[in-house]
């Protein structure tokens, strides 16, 4: 085996030592600056995702506390609508009530009249009938001498006690 001869070793020790530092010197110089910028790039990116990423969450906060404003302002709004609505109603129903409640009682006290003004036609006709029922009587009893105005007279008398 070559590689165990000491005779080889400074050789071998020579080109290790020569590739070794060939690598170090390319990677240290070369390699990792290029890995090194490409992380630092990464990182900012990343850093520019997470405050776009912030600005954009206040941004979400600043919207959600303008809508819950707004949909608290229409809410006032609308029960306000709906109170003011409600209380015209409320009025609209009175004043119909009133109007019900007055044409009512003027209709009552018209059939009131009107049933007080047949009560007393009626009380005037069973008047008069009975009137002509007594005269009838009276002429087929054979009383030709009690006239129509002496049985009228009569009436009003027992009508006043």
């Amino acid at each position: 085996m070559p590689q165990l001869e000491l005779s080889s070793y400074p050789s071998q020790l020579f080109w290790l030592c020569v590739c070794f530092f060939s690598l170090y010197f390319i990677m240290a110089q070369l390699i990792l600056p290029k890995i090194a910028d490409i992380i630092e790039q990464r990182q900012r990116k990343i850093d520019d995702y997470i405050d776009k990423a912030a600005d954009m969450q206040k941004k979400a906060e600043k919207s959600l506390a303008k809508y819950q404003d707004a949909l608290a302002k229409a809410t006032a709004e609308a029960d306000k609508s709906l109170q003011h609505t409600q209380d015209e109603l409320n009025e609209l129903i009175a004043q119909k009530q009133a109007e019900l409640d007055a044409a009512l009682k003027a209709k009552i006290t018209e059939s009131e009249a009107e049933i007080r003004l047949s009560k007393e036609q009626a009380l005037k006709e069973v008047s008069r009938i009975s009137e002509n029922i007594a005269l009838d009587i009276v002429n087929k009893l054979g009383l030709k001498d009690i006239t129509a105005a002496d049985i009228k007279t009569a009436i009003k008398k027992t009508g006043e006690h």
